[in-house]
């Protein structure tokens, strides 16, 4: 099946399966209609539906913020599993905005235009498509392989299962939910969202990290051997981060993991300083290539239990006991 919208103005969130989440404190309604289109009468959620079957969306005109949110996850905040399922393509006749495909796992853009940086979880490959680029999702590769097609500007060896991403371009939400043993390098910055919801692939970023780094992070490893901007360890579910240093508080509403600082860093809650041991000292030699004094002066946090709560009650006697709260 193929669907057509042609547009005559920028639409924002295109083929984004986060589509009814709450943006700028506003609700959007998939069921209303895609403004800007002539002579269809195409939702959002129809474009997306497509999409979900396997079939293709093909777009004449601009798309400009939110395009291919998180496309190709069965997101859980909709009942779904929160995996990669099965996805179709999008041919874009235009130009596209910054943040295309961030949180995007799985399925191919095809765009014939303009791009703005920085882009998401993508990576660009040799077109089948005569004067269309090709993308598809890193999480996608990682997961599943190239193919034949050779990838523009950057690296990947299918036996190792590993991407060496070195064109400078900047990417956001890298290695997004992946479940797959795999290995990503960064030579350069990375933007927002590092490894978000990744469940075991190990990212390695050469230079610095943006907001939310490491957030929802499952499982996998992110080393920066740089700093990483504020949110970093959001919500860690279990994993690794590493870094130098923090430009905002870390580890809010962290569940479990750990994260490595060079620097002590400020934490939010239940983020708390705890004890360094040996493996960690030997995790720190092996990933930032930290001397064996150095390795040692690294500050670990982990997620703080919960501290009984008491109360003071005060006896006839005059004593006081400390009763514990329920």
């Amino acid at each position: 099946m193929v669907i057509e919208i042609e547009l005559s103005k920028n639409a924002d969130y295109l083929c984004d399966y986060t589509f009814n989440f709450y943006w700028h404190n506003k609700s959007l309604d998939p069921d209303s209609l895609i403004p800007s289109q002539k002579d269809t009468e195409l939702t959002y959620r129809e474009l997306v539906n497509e999409l979900k079957a396997g079939g293709e969306v093909r777009i004449k005109g601009n798309v400009a913020k939110n395009f291919a949110y998180s496309m190709g996850a069965d997101l859980k905040h909709f009942g779904g599993n929160g995996e990669a399922e099965k996805t179709g393509k999008i041919f874009i006749q235009g130009d596209v905005g910054p943040e295309a495909g961030m949180g995007m796992v799985s399925g191919i853009l095809y765009i014939k235009g303009n791009i703005e940086y920085p882009i998401g979880n993508l990576v660009e490959l040799e077109s089948d498509v005569h004067s269309y680029r090709k993308f598809r999702s890193i999480t996608d590769i990682l997961c599943n392989g190239a193919g034949e097609a050779k990838l523009i500007g950057n690296d990947f060896n299918e036996k190792e299962r590993t991407l060496i991403l070195k064109d400078g371009i900047p990417r956001g939400t890298v290695a997004a939910r992946c479940p797959y043993d795999a290995k990503v390098i960064i030579e350069g910055d990375a933007y927002n969202g590092t490894g978000i919801l990744a469940k075991k692939a190990i990212v390695i970023v050469n230079g610095n990290a943006g907001m939310n780094t490491g957030s929802h992070l499952n499982g996998g490893t992110i080393v920066v051997h740089g700093d990483v901007g504020e949110f970093a360890g959001a919500y860690m579910k279990d994993g690794k981060l590493i870094f130098l240093g923090a430009k905002g508080f870390i580890g809010a509403g962290m569940e479990g993991g750990s994260i490595y600082s060079k620097n002590k860093a400020k934490t939010n809650p239940p983020a708390a300083k705890s004890r360094m041991k040996r493996e960690d000292s030997a995790l720190m030699r092996e990933l930032m290539g930290a001397g064996r004094v150095e390795s040692m002066l690294y500050n670990k946090y982990e997620p703080e239990e919960e501290k009984q709560k008491y109360a003071e009650v005060h006896m006839r006697d005059g004593s006081i006991v400390m009763r514990k709260i329920d």
